[in-house]
């Protein structure tokens, strides 16, 4: 029956309001226990009003045997389920108080293939289910959580959609392939967390009606690796029906920059951490405690997602060319100031030209025309959109140019500008608001209205009525996209010829896609990238 962790408080205040201010839980049931595969789950009723449901099993906990398995069915219970906290994460490296998007440390285990539901006040109306809105967190598929404060479902859910918000394994328990591993798979391994991924939207298919929630009209939304998540499972015959409209979030895995790969590499990879766990087979990794696998696997390269023939069959950019793709409305994009990758400092226009001429030998003059600056600060801003646009931009670029040539269903792009408001004075470990400018996540509290969530535990932001008003924006061109399949009357469709976004920032409205024309003069040099240790790929936000 229920494991109640009483070891470490777990987020007994949720954020809840149309903007996510924080409130203690109010025990008040969320109505009758809702009848589910499994048995019975009962809720709780915020003081928002929104009912909840936290810390669901959508699958048997991966441990012991498990580890290193396909998500299994959970097994039946009688009795209720008292879905009335969140989950542990699970297991990960941890952060420290001191970093931006610190929301007090949860509780870790191995044990952590729950969902968070978060439904409208009132009951859906009779024969006029909500849409559903299925989260997938990000963290460069090594760390996340389904319960961070700024995912919080309540303000969405508050305004008329369903929320789910769901875990899967990540790191070396996540998406380890090895040769011993394939064998039990019958030819497949890795990609752990993509099929946890994939469990959870089974689970929606099945359960989500007696929560409210139309299964025929579920979108996914991610950030980041969960933007990279979205469009793998948009590129996967596996994740074929689960899912009607997807939202992505500043990732996507096209191109080589943390790109599947082959399964062969990635057993090579799973025999390294082998070695360097000093294990004699899979069956003695499985004895190994999570916490040392996750030290040791931090030092031995690894690449996440395998290219492994059952969950993906073949790259995202084949599948879509192949017209193989899950061909639903798209609606994608990225922030002004994100990076997967760095050029080096840049002090002055001498810098820069220096720089480009490194990195980008054979294409250099044309870039430095596209990419111009005739003063230091120009230089320094040219760097900026450079290095967004030889990573997450052309990502998004080349997903976003996919769809609109090989699939029917129109893409929807946005750039977001704002500069979050910081209080005078505050600062972090791994984030400096001087010049951060708008940073990848930054746009999420805002997409989700959960901007206090940034001043949970001491104030950071000075909020104003145009972040609030922005934020609300946002969240109805969101809702809409759920309920409809279009965000909003002005929001252009991307056209290869003429490719625009939506701007989100001030003033807003639609723009030309920055320095589209200029992608393909990028490509020669984004190669390199993809050897690139995990870590040293993560963008710390």
């Amino acid at each position: 029956m229920r494991r109640f962790w009483t070891a470490v408080a777990l987020s007994l205040a949720l954020l809840i309001g149309d903007r996510g201010a924080q409130a203690q839980v109010v025990e008040r049931p969320a109505g009758p226990p809702v009848q589910t595969d499994a048995g019975l789950v009962g809720g709780i009723t915020l003081p928002s009003g929104v009912r909840s449901w936290l810390g669901v099993p959508f699958a048997a906990p991966p441990v012991r045997d498990l580890r290193w398995r396909d998500p299994r069915p959970h097994e039946g219970w009688t009795g209720v389920w008292n879905a009335d906290r969140f989950a542990p994460e699970c297991i990960q490296p941890l952060r420290g108080r001191s970093i931006n998007h610190y929301f007090g440390e949860e509780a870790t285990s191995e044990d952590c293939l729950y969902l968070n539901i978060w439904a409208p006040p009132e009951p859906a109306p009779a024969g006029k289910p909500y849409p559903v809105i299925a989260w997938i967190y990000g963290g460069a598929f090594n760390v996340g959580s389904a319960s961070m404060a700024n995912y919080s479902g309540a303000p969405l859910a508050a305004k008329g959609v369903v929320y789910v918000a769901i875990a899967y394994r990540v790191g070396p328990l996540g998406f380890l392939a090895h040769p011993d591993l394939t064998v039990e798979g019958a030819g497949h391994s890795g990609n752990y967390g993509l099929k946890d991924q994939i469990a959870g939207l089974r689970w929606i298919q099945r359960n989500i009606a007696g929560f409210g929630g139309d299964p025929g009209e579920v979108t996914l939304v991610g950030q980041s690796a969960g933007s990279m998540s979205i469009s793998l499972l948009q590129s996967s015959p596996a994740a074929r029906g689960l899912f009607h409209r997807v939202v992505g979030m500043s990732g996507a895995s096209f191109g080589d920059l943390m790109a599947p790969v082959p399964l062969a590499q990635a057993e090579q990879e799973g025999r390294a951490l082998q070695q360097a766990l000093g294990a004699s087979s899979i069956e003695a990794m499985r004895d190994v405690p999570a916490d040392r696998l996750i030290s040791v696997a931090a030092t031995v390269p690894r690449r996440p997602v395998v290219l492994d023939g059952q969950i993906l069959q073949s790259l995202p950019a084949a599948s879509f060319a192949a017209g193989q793709q899950n061909d639903v409305p798209a609606m994608i994009g990225f922030t002004r100031d994100e990076s997967f990758r760095a050029l080096g400092p840049v002090n002055s226009m001498a810098d820069y030209a220096a720089a480009v001429r490194k990195a980008f030998p054979e294409t250099a003059a044309q870039i430095l025309t596209h990419y111009s600056a005739k003063t230091d600060e120009a230089a320094r801003r040219a760097l900026r959109d450079l290095q967004r646009d030889a990573s997450v931009g052309m990502q998004m670029a080349d997903w976003a140019k996919a769809q609109a040539t090989y699939g029917k269903a129109p893409v929807y792009p946005f750039f977001f500008t704002r500069v979050h408001p910081y209080r005078p004075g505050v600062t972090f470990a791994d984030h400096d608001p001087a010049t951060v400018g708008a940073y990848h996540t930054g746009d999420v509290p805002y997409w989700l209205g959960t901007l206090d969530s940034l001043n949970r535990f001491r104030v950071t932001r000075d909020w104003t009525a145009q972040d609030h008003a922005l934020s609300d924006a946002m969240m109805a061109a969101l809702l809409s996209f759920a309920r409809t399949g279009q965000p909003g009357a002005d929001w252009p469709t991307f056209q290869v010829k003429r490719p625009q976004m939506r701007l989100l920032g001030d003033p807003g409205g639609a723009i030309d896609w920055p320095h589209y024309a200029a992608l393909p003069l990028l490509k020669a040099a984004a190669a390199p990238q993809s050897a690139a240790p995990l870590d040293r790929l993560r963008v710390r936000d």
